[in-house]
């Protein structure tokens, strides 16, 4: 059985197409697995690690993508539904991306009525004007 510390060089042409492509190190495992039947997980990220090709460059790598910016006051809404022993219900809630408010309530159906008493208790506890998009 061949190990990949034993010899590391004898693996690199596998690694190098999937490297070279730029895949994630899982990927890159599971398009090796069926060739080195032996391989971990952390037996290739150390072999990666060793060879220096175990992250991809800085230039490559995606940036993370920002909120857009808006006044405060504009709330995102979001209503999920929530099942528990005693049944389901559904969680309304707003963020104000700005303050970093966020108010929430479960209310027992997801309604237009259900929707009008949520705004209606959101707009007489938020401290400030909310605002139109």
């Amino acid at each position: 059985m061949t190990h990949l510390r034993a010899a590391p060089f004898q693996h690199l042409e596998h690694i190098r197409c999937p490297v070279q492509a730029r895949l994630p190190l899982d990927d890159v495992f599971i398009a090796l697995k069926d060739v080195i039947p032996h391989l971990t997980r952390s037996s290739l990220h150390r072999c990666l690690q060793r060879h220096g090709i175990s992250r991809l460059p800085k230039a490559d790598r995606e940036k993370p993508k920002k909120f857009k910016k808006y006044e405060i006051g504009y709330f995102h809404v979001d209503i999920a539904e929530l099942r528990y022993e005693g049944g389901r219900g559904f969680l309304y809630v707003e963020v104000d991306r700005t303050s970093k408010l966020v108010f929430a309530r479960i209310y027992r159906r997801a309604t237009k009525l259900a929707a009008a008493a949520f705004l209606r208790v959101l707009i007489k506890t938020v401290p400030y004007r909310i605002r139109k998009r």
